[in-house]
């Protein structure tokens, strides 16, 4: 990672974190949930999605400001989907970023509150943000709720999970894995690009580029993560290495092996930059973040 692109990605992130407790509701929320709420959402992570939404805004040239809301709301729904993926009935995993997992902390029970209160959180938190960003138009808040329920939902991230779930312990084929990362992971980008191209007021062409290098970034970030599940340090991952293939999980590197992974992850990066550049994008950092997705080490 180039010098200029790590300061970004640290400015971006303190930039992010700076709003997200903020952002949650304190008063009135039983104290228990509130620090249950607080620990996971500021346990770190990249921080990509919404750093997605304030790429977009940059490169067409809008105040970042208006996307603080969105990007908020996008990391509580990322967040919220690590803590109910990491409980016993799911993923049952004990590590996440290198802290013990919500439930361990917490309990079960909470861990489940917290991550239901995250989600619901993140819708009002768009709904409210004409508040303090009047400069957004009532339709495109509309958007951003539509885009980000039909993304993190059953048609997106929620259907990805489950179709991940009855994969596990199956010979799945390159398409059907395929359909868990574009919408386990895939989708959760695409309403972060598509709702920074709202705020921005892109056009079709521009909108259309964007969800395209979100379908490419998402595959490609699912292939990396794959990788790293092989070949990855457990120190830098925050989490146990080899885990996918104790659960017998379907992975790229199980289906394609290493080597191929590696040429698709490089491929997809290539088509991600090509798509921006056709729109007249080429100069924006969406074009570094795709190849962080690609070297990125955790």
């Amino acid at each position: 990672m180039t010098g200029t692109m790590h300061t970004y990605l640290e400015e971006k992130t303190a930039y992010i974190e700076n709003h997200l407790v903020p952002a949650l509701e304190k008063e009135g929320v039983p104290s228990n949930l509130y620090e249950s709420m607080k620990y996971s959402l500021m346990a770190g992570g990249k921080r990509l999605r919404p750093m997605l939404v304030l790429a977009v805004l940059e490169a067409l040239e809008k105040p970042l400001e208006r996307g603080v809301p969105f990007a908020c709301a996008l990391e509580m729904i990322h967040t919220y989907s690590l803590v109910h993926d990491d409980l016993p009935a799911m993923d049952d995993d004990d590590l996440r970023r290198g802290k013990p997992t919500n439930h361990k902390v917490f309990g079960e029970a909470t861990a489940i509150l917290a991550g239901d209160a995250l989600l619901t959180r993140a819708f009002s938190l768009i709904a409210e943000s004409y508040q303090t960003h009047p400069d957004v138009k009532p339709i495109t808040t509309v958007n951003l709720i539509a885009e980000l329920g039909k993304r993190a939902g059953a048609t997106g991230m929620v259907g990805g999970q489950m179709a991940d779930i009855e994969g596990e312990g199956q010979q799945l084929s390159l398409q059907e894995l395929e359909f868990i990362h574009r919408h386990k992971t895939g989708d959760l980008l695409i309403a972060a690009l598509r709702g920074g191209g709202y705020l921005a007021e892109a056009n079709e062409e521009q909108m259309e580029a964007l969800t395209q290098y979100g379908i490419c970034i998402g595959l490609a970030f699912q292939i990396q993560d794959d990788i790293l599940n092989v070949e990855g340090n457990a120190e830098q991952l925050g989490k146990a290495v080899g885990s996918d293939e104790e659960r017998q999980k379907a992975t790229y590197p199980s289906l394609l092996g290493l080597a191929e992974s590696k040429d698709r992850l490089q491929a997809l990066i290539e088509e991600a930059k090509s798509v921006l550049t056709k729109v007249g994008l080429e100069n924006s950092a969406l074009i570094p973040l795709a190849d962080y997705v690609r070297t990125r080490n955790k």
